[in-house]
């Protein structure tokens, strides 16, 4: 799954450990984390580092083949992506309520916490398998 190596190592282990399916959750730092999941925090201050930030870094080591964004994220009445998402990977992201949402991230590998302070701004990475 991992492609080369992250700067915090304990991000970098998880990566290089998932396999086909499992899942990743980056998460605000109001995300509330289950028992289970290994937890990753890395906020450093308010806002430091982004969701977006943390996301790029993460999706230029992962191979996805799925993402789970809750529906509350979605932005307007057009229901638009939020800004940290990057259209550019060409997922469409599977949407589900927010509680439903935190209901699977007890089933996830790690969970990752940003010091992003934005309502909403969650993600699950499903990993895939580059052939």
């Amino acid at each position: 799954m991992k492609r080369t190596a992250l700067l915090h190592a304990e991000l970098s282990h998880v990566i290089a450990s998932l396999g086909h399916g499992d899942m990743l959750v980056l998460g605000d730092a109001g995300l509330p984390i289950p028992d289970g999941p290994r937890r990753i925090d890395l906020a450093v201050a308010r806002g430091v580092p982004t969701l977006g930030e943390v996301l790029q870094a993460v999706l230029s080591e992962m191979q996805v083949e799925g993402i789970v964004i809750a529906e509350e994220a979605l932005a307007g009445d057009e229901k638009k992506l939020p800004g940290w998402y990057p259209q550019s990977l060409g997922i469409e992201p599977q949407t589900v309520s927010h509680e439903e949402f935190k209901r699977r991230t007890a089933k996830a590998r790690a969970m990752v916490r940003t010091g992003e302070c934005t309502p909403y701004a969650n993600i699950i990475l499903v990993a895939g398998v580059k052939f």
